[in-house]
């Protein structure tokens, strides 16, 4: 299988969508002719033709409304908002017309569309490029949200996205999109653009939707996580020899409860990792869910560790991320209960 950075996997991704559904189209700001801000499209007008992928206004709103329209007449839209930051102007069209349309038409209407978005930080990008904002999807009936750790996920949950029925909000961490992400020390890794991350297969295949799938197994503790965090909780356990069980969730919504519950009730005690911030971010659902559903089997409270109460701190970026050493000390905590 060929190696492939996550930007190269998710491109092809689109290739294939493009290549084998003559319903699917691409479009969004610049990813037409320049390819996209981060390349992720780049030459697949040039392959398909402009009226498959092309480039729109800047306006967050007439992309994602224009794309609703399309997917309620058959259409298959996927398309893409530069920065996750930058979806707030559209919101109002994800919340109120694209989640609610299967229910509000009883099922007359469908709008099987993707909402492709660079999520978290990374990349010095500053309080307007850098915001983890997947509560605010999750929290809505009707919508799916995903978030892939590595590019054969990212290729495979896509391709399931675009062929879901319903919108999917596929949220793409950009701190790991162009190679190797150095989770023991929380930084960057020097020339990361030239090392592949992950083998992904040529063609189209599939991974489900609402599938979770354990990365590490363990005995003493579960670490649920998602995205980069997911590399995040691999180096911290490997560092701080413990034993943990680490579950990359993939799907926040579909959520694959059953494998969290399995783990947690063998385990017997957790702790949740994400990179938004704590006050109501998707951590205090997974915390509750697991207090719920495996309450006669916990020996010690859910632990979350996330990035902090703030708005995103430029200058202090590195420091902000979750790494190894506080989500170490954080399963120490939760061990050393007794």
């Amino acid at each position: 299988m060929p190696c492939m950075t996550m930007i190269e996997a998710i491109r092809d991704a689109l290739d294939v969508a493009l290549a084998q559904d003559p319903e699917v189209t691409v479009f969004g700001q610049d990813v037409g002719f320049f390819g996209g801000v981060f390349r992720c499209t780049a030459g697949l007008q040039k392959k398909h033709g402009e009226t498959r992928c092309f480039d729109t206004p800047i306006s967050e709103l007439g992309i994602v409304g224009a794309a609703i329209g399309m997917a309620s007449y058959g259409l298959k839209p996927v398309v893409e908002i530069q920065f996750a930051d930058y979806m707030y102007p559209a919101y109002d069209q994800i919340v109120s017309e694209a989640a609610r349309l299967r229910f509000r038409s009883a099922g007359e209407f469908t709008c099987p569309m993707v909402i492709r978005m660079p999520t978290g930080g990374g990349i010095f990008g500053a309080q307007t490029h850098s915001q983890s904002p997947e509560a605010l999807f999750t929290h809505v009936a009707g919508l799916k949200t995903v978030v892939p750790s590595n590019p054969h996920d990212a290729k495979g949950l896509l391709l399931a996205a675009i062929a879901d029925p319903d919108p999917v909000i596929f949220l793409e961490p950009k701190r790991i999109y162009n190679g190797p992400f150095d989770g023991h020390h929380n930084r960057p890794v020097t020339a990361w653009r030239s090392h592949p991350l992950g083998e992904v297969p040529e063609g189209p295949y599939t991974l489900p939707l609402g599938q979770a799938v354990i990365r590490r197994e363990g005995a003493a503790l579960t670490v649920l996580a998602y995205g980069t965090m997911v590399h995040v909780a691999l180096a911290a356990v490997q560092e701080g020899g413990i034993d943990a069980e680490v579950i990359d969730l993939r799907t926040l919504l579909p959520l694959d409860l059953e494998t969290i519950t399995t783990s947690v009730r063998k385990t017997r005690r957790c702790v949740v990792l994400h990179e938004a911030t704590l006050t109501s971010g998707f951590g205090a659902e997974l915390a509750a869910l697991v207090q719920a559903e495996c309450f006669w089997h916990l020996e010690a409270p859910v632990e979350r560790v996330t990035g902090w109460d703030t708005p995103y701190p430029h200058t202090n970026e590195w420091d902000y991320f979750p790494g190894p050493a506080r989500v170490a000390a954080a399963c120490h905590r939760v061990l050393e209960v007794k």
